[in-house]
């Protein structure tokens, strides 16, 4: 008779004594995980060069210590946890623990090719494995940075979201916005330039910002050919805007190929009396 999955951890030859684990850990830990491994590269795990990670063979080591996946419950959510942090996404990492589920209920199916179903995985198995891998995903969600992967300045929500706290200080203080703050503006020609021309003349773009406005200031990349500062509208504000254009002019004079870009255009832009009416001018320029 097979055992079931929570059972027993059956010999792969065969009936065997109770404690016959005792005898040959090591032998009943390698099949375990050879059967398991099989199942689940059929069952579709994408890169098999990923699956195998230490935390496999700390559920294996438990499921054969303790003679069965409910042992294994720790491990289970160590492995929930490593997947989450590999990349592994939660329907692969349930597909992958129904392929162990079903190599355990069926330990007749000496070569691993089972047919994993996630319905049939006791449900105290899937809840500890989704748990602790969501517990890993939603972590890595909230401490991930807005940021535009090509200039590596804030995205337009940032400071949308950074507008949006000014206009409620402002509020309170019964003052307007405009009076403290303004938008200076930056926006590439790339109407004659392509390709590798257009990504570099965005880097350099944002460097330049960095380098003239490294005051705490917010910056964002507004769009494809657009970045910008929310810069404090006092006495120093025109002098660094003057400095970003001689910044980005000398990076752009680096390369012959740059030459293709042409002046860019730095404007310092009134912001307007309300949060959704700056909302609407940065759209504006984002299109720029």
């Amino acid at each position: 008779m097979d055992a079931p999955a929570t059972g027993s951890l059956s010999d792969p030859d065969g009936e065997r004594p109770e404690a016959a684990w005792r005898t040959a850990p090591d032998r009943f830990l390698r099949t375990l995980r050879a059967r398991w491994r099989t199942a689940s590269l059929a069952s579709g795990w994408r890169f098999p060069s990923d699956w195998g990670i230490p935390e496999v063979d700390a559920v294996c080591a438990a499921i054969v210590k303790h003679g069965g996946a409910d042992g294994a419950l720790p491990a289970l959510a160590g492995l929930g946890r490593a997947r989450a942090t590999s990349g592994a996404g939660l329907e692969e990492t349930l597909t992958d623990l129904a392929a162990l589920h079903a190599v355990l209920a069926d330990p007749a199916a000496t070569d691993g090719f089972v047919a994993p179903d996630v319905d049939a995985t006791p449900a105290r198995l899937l809840r500890v494995t989704a748990v602790a891998w969501a517990d890993v995903a939603l972590d890595q969600l909230t401490r991930a940075e807005v940021s535009d992967p090509l200039t590596g300045l804030p995205t337009s929500a940032y400071l949308r979201t950074r507008l949006a706290e000014l206009y409620r200080q402002a509020e309170r203080d019964d003052e307007r916005v405009a009076d403290d703050h303004a938008l200076v503006v930056v926006t590439m020609d790339f109407s004659k330039a392509a390709g590798w021309t257009r990504l570099t003349g965005m880097i350099l773009a944002a460097d330049a910002l960095r380098v003239a406005f490294d005051g705490g200031e917010s910056l964002a990349v507004l769009g494809p050919s657009t970045v910008a500062a929310v810069a404090t509208r006092d006495a120093g504000v025109a002098a660094r805007a003057v400095r970003l254009r001689r910044e980005l002019t000398e990076r752009l004079e680096v390369d012959a190929q740059l030459h293709e870009v042409g002046t860019p255009r730095i404007n310092v832009v009134r912001l307007p009396g309300d949060h959704r009416a700056a909302c609407e001018l940065l759209d504006t320029l984002s299109r720029n």
